[in-house]
Parts: C-alpha cells; structure tokens; sequence
C-alpha cells in the first residue's frame, strides 16, 4: 500500500505484541520469543491500520475473506471493513449443535476464498482448515497473515498449493 511505512508498523506491532521468555507454540515448537496477536488485535487503531496495510495483500479475484478462529477472526472482520468482502468464520473443527458448520458467516462452497490468518510459525492450523473447505466446495489458492515468523512461506503451505502474502516478516519485528 503506497504511504505505509512496514518497518513503523513493524515496530508498532513488537511494541505491542512482543513478548520474551519460554513460549510453547502451535506447532510444539519451543521459542524465547512470542507476538500475543491478541495485543495488537484489541488495539482498534492499530488493527484498523493493519487491515488496511493488508488490502493490496488480497488477491484479485476474492470473493470470500475466512479468518481462522480464533486470532484470524478480529483480523478478517477488520480486513472485512476496509475490502467490502463478505466474510467467513472458521472454527477448528465443526460444532455439533445448532447449524453444525465449520465455517459460520458468508457461504463458501463454490466460491473463491481467501485465508486470512493473525500469526504464522509452519501454517499447521491454515493447512487443515483449507483441506476441510476445500472438501466443503471453497476453491484457495492462497491465504494472508499479519506475521509469518519466517522469511519465507513455510513448507506445508506450499505443499498444499497455497500462496502466503505475508504483512509483517522478522525482518520488519524489531524494536
């Protein structure tokens, strides 16, 4: 997005996020250094300023915005606002009760969508919630984050014909 300075932002999102210490992820991976998304999320001027870094990050052609739950949901909503893209909410698993749906929100069967997802460290969560959609009908071809914690789009998702269009990589997370 022409005017958004990434490393600001970048820094905006450690000083918020960034915690030290020894954290377990998703993963099982052990590290010393952890972003709670969820500061940044509860932030709404820094969230809105995040969603709207994202928009050049969506693809053309977009038709349904999923966030993941439950970080990737306060960042699909926002992202949501500033694309005009109905919006899905993806649950780890599907409830069993009332409608029984994976996805809550916009439909996505037959329909192009689009992960969006807060945090990534090997794309575990965004891999099985795409195999779910898919055999749900959704067509993906490529999801969204505000952090990959790497510099590179982590193998599983390639793996699983998925492009990541990262906002944040280590290099803008600094202090």
């Amino acid at each position: 997005m022409p005017g958004v300075d990434l490393v600001e932002l970048g820094r905006r999102v450690y000083t918020t996020a960034h915690l030290t210490g020894e954290f377990v992820l998703r993963s099982g991976q052990t590290t010393n250094e952890y972003f709670d998304k969820y500061r940044f999320e509860a932030d709404p001027v820094l969230l809105d300023e995040i969603a709207a870094a994202m928009v050049p990050l969506v693809p053309a052609g977009t038709e349904v915005l999923a966030g993941l739950e439950m970080g990737g949901i306060p960042v699909v909503t926002a992202l949501g606002r500033h694309t005009g893209l109905p919006c899905a909410f993806v649950r780890k698993q599907a409830k069993p009760y009332g409608t029984r749906r994976l996805a809550e929100g916009a439909d996505t069967n037959g329909r192009r969508v689009t992960i969006v997802e807060d945090v990534v460290t090997t794309g575990g969560q965004i891999v099985l919630s795409t195999n779910e959609l898919r055999t749900r009908g959704a067509t993906i071809t490529d999801a969204l984050c505000v952090i990959n914690r790497n510099p590179t789009t982590p193998t599983p998702l390639t793996q699983t014909g998925l492009t990541l269009h990262s906002l944040l990589t280590p290099d803008h997370l600094t202090p």
